[in-house]
């Protein structure tokens, strides 16, 4: 489904998806760290911003979920299965995957609703930003080739 990408170009979709997880929980430690230090990994050090320890931990999510886009978005192992259903397999695999970083890290308590709750507000704000985005990437990326094809049309008139 992808052109054909270097490893360069996977290393730009993690930093990318590390620069923006990090931002953003870099907002949230503003916003609730020193209310959620007490209970959460994330925040031990409250409004301070992410330790290391949880730096790292996101730059191995970012790295998880490029591979996760790897396999499902390109046809190095999936060959004939549909947009929307690869769509849905990779949301399913970040979930999990996400969900094993949350337990093995206690990024918050599993036994609570709230976190949770807030955890798949954010995922599906995020995955719908996600969507806006490649939709307005795509149309751009139209819009570019229409006008390419008109260009390439007027030079061709221009010599028959």
């Amino acid at each position: 489904m992808d052109e054909k990408k270097n490893a360069f170009d996977y290393l730009a979709q993690i930093l990318i998806i590390f620069g923006f997880t990090i931002l953003v929980m870099n907002i949230f430690c503003l916003a609730f760290g020193n209310t959620a230090k007490d209970f959460s990994s994330m925040f031990a050090l409250g409004n301070q911003g992410l330790s290391v320890a949880v730096t790292f931990q996101f730059l191995c999510v970012s790295v998880c979920i490029t591979g996760t886009r790897i396999v499902f978005f390109t046809d190095i192992w999936i060959k004939k299965m549909p947009i929307w259903l690869r769509t849905l397999c990779m949301l399913v695999s970040v979930v999990l995957i996400m969900t094993a970083f949350i337990a093995a890290f206690q990024w918050f308590p599993i036994g609570m609703w709230q976190p949770w709750a807030m955890f798949f507000l954010c995922f599906g704000i995020s995955f719908l930003a996600s969507c806006l985005v490649m939709a307005l990437k795509e149309k751009a990326e139209n819009k570019q080739m229409e006008e390419a094809l008109r260009l390439l049309k007027e030079e061709e008139e221009k010599h028959a």
